[in-house]
């Protein structure tokens, strides 16, 4: 036995469950199982009521296991015969935990939130002590969350990092970087124990150091969800959260798999909250049965407070009537700057590559994709279920240059040049340009008007004062009428959004 404050361990235990049909009401079965345990000089540790109401379970050595079920099986010959008693077989391997606590229920959620659901549950009421049958394998996940439940202990956060690009390798050095003090301020303990991208996956348990890049790139093993869901099974690891940095819309489809099996999620991608509206809510209904969470700030706005913000509004029953705004830091440096400069459009769109503040293929910007995706993600929080097909959106992007490759249209960039210069100079005066998406109608019905479109708005407005990279979004309420809420800071680049991702992460660790 070991003692870890007031908790009680013992390891190399069994059940032998006892199951039978209508038996349980008879005078007399449990005393019967006991004589006959006691007669073979098997010692009892805990007997219980099964929860389906047809059985029994005893608690022996793993040692007295099969003999338990031997002389069971010669106690009770006549009632298996008549079929009164349908099974007697023993489960091995596990281990017993004892803890005094009032948290109970507390305890038993959080261990069901990590997919551990003992065998056997023994209450002392009078005592305050809880007795929890595990397997094995489990013991060690089943300890670390009951010492940090109840004793204070550091609660271990267990992250798989998909997508190790611009967000995500920033990620990983933030996290690093802040460990040592969130360990002692939040009592935190952070650790990367998955690094993955497409190809690869790198796996440890202990969680990667500073050098992680020559972990990855020397790995052969190739990039599985299923291959992370076994890691953290074997390893029993406890607060898991996997946090999505790709832009891909195949990753998403592993959600689902994720959330089933004790991940929390955290995305910076846009695609899972833009699918159907039918796949939205069903992977809610996933979400909340598995008791998990799924942060998403990062979606719109990078490390700008707007999702919450619309969150908290809408949850207090403010009628939220007008969202609009440059919802895109890329365009936003693009259109600012332009509007700004005597230089070619062509060049500033170069300019924001450089910075990355475009996807790879600065299309995915110009079509108005990007913006139209946030627009609905904020659209659908209003609890509206617009599908992306209804939003109007005017893609910048020329038909005839919209099929080539991405890097032939890097190569043509400049033949946009004459018709931005066109309408730069068709503007009124003291006017600048602005791509603004613009979430409006009756937003009490089950659907909004969304546009995504470029503007022309007066450079002394809200919108025209825009400078840098930074994004906008004004929140109009009924409570505040014609004032706006306006929140407005950066809205690209890769320090930005990861800086998000890790208030994600924080926020879901601090809940567990």
């Amino acid at each position: 036995m070991k003692n870890q404050k007031d908790i009680n361990i013992i390891e190399n235990k069994a059940l032998v469950n006892f199951e039978g049909i209508d038996f349980l009401g008879q005078i007399g079965i449990d005393s019967r199982i006991f004589r006959a345990l006691n007669d073979a000089q098997i010692s009892v540790g805990v007997i219980s009521q099964q929860a389906i109401e047809n059985g029994i379970s005893v608690l022996v050595d793993e040692n007295d296991a099969d003999e338990a079920v031997e002389c069971l099986n010669k106690e009770f010959e006549k009632e298996k015969k008549a079929g009164k008693v349908t099974q007697i077989f023993a489960i091995k391997d596990l281990a017993v935990i004892g803890v005094v606590s009032e948290n109970y229920n507390k305890i038993l959620t959080e261990l069901q939130r990590n997919k551990i659901f003992p065998l056997l549950l023994n209450q002392v009421a009078s005592a305050g002590r809880i007795n929890l049958v595990v397997a094995s394998n489990q013991l060690e996940k089943t300890r670390n969350l009951i010492e940090a439940e109840i004793f204070g202990k550091p609660k271990k956060i267990n992250l798989a990092i998909i997508g190790h690009g611009n967000v995500g390798k920033e990620l990983i050095e933030q996290i690093l970087d802040s460990s040592y003090e969130i360990l002692n301020r939040k009592r935190i303990d952070l650790k990367v124990v998955a690094i993955a991208n497409s190809r690869k996956i790198a796996l440890n348990k202990a969680g990667f150091g500073s050098d992680w890049r020559q972990k990855i790139n020397y790995s052969t093993q190739d990039s599985s969800v299923q291959t992370l869901i076994d890691f953290a099974k074997e390893n029993q690891l406890e607060n898991l959260v996997a946090v999505d940095n790709t832009a891909s819309k195949e990753f998403v489809k592993n959600y689902y798999a994720l959330s089933e099996n004790g991940f929390d999620l955290v995305s910076s991608n846009k695609v899972f909250n833009t699918l159907p509206i039918s796949e939205y809510r069903n992977f809610r209904n996933i979400l909340s049965a598995n008791k998990k969470n799924y942060l998403y700030e990062t979606n719109v706005g990078a490390g700008l407070p707007l999702i919450d913000t619309i969150k908290l509004l809408h949850l207090s029953g403010e009628n939220i009537t007008r969202i609009k705004g440059v919802f895109s830091g890329s365009l936003s440096y693009i259109f600012n700057n332009f509007s700004l400069r005597n230089d070619k459009f062509s060049n500033i769109i170069g300019e924001a590559m450089k910075k990355g503040y475009t996807e790879p293929d600065p299309r995915e910007d110009l079509s108005g994709n990007d913006v139209a995706r946030k627009l609905l993600i904020l659209a659908r929080e209003l609890d509206l279920i617009n599908e992306f097909s209804d939003i109007n959106i005017q893609n910048l992007i020329p038909e005839h240059l919209l099929e080539i490759t991405k890097e032939e249209f890097i190569v043509r960039i400049p033949e946009l040049d004459e018709e931005y210069q066109k309408l730069k100079e068709k503007q009124q005066s003291n006017h600048v340009l602005r791509y603004v998406g613009d979430l409006h109608g009756d937003l009490q019905q089950e659907k909004g008007e969304l546009d995504v479109k470029l503007v022309s708005v007066p450079a002394n407005s809200a919108l025209g004062q825009l400078k840098g990279s930074d994004s906008i979004f004004e929140i109009y309420t009924e409570s505040y009428g014609e004032n706006p809420i306006v929140i407005m800071g950066a809205g690209a680049g890769a320090k930005v959004t990861a800086r998000g991702v890790f208030g994600d992460i924080l926020r879901i660790s601090e809940n567990k």
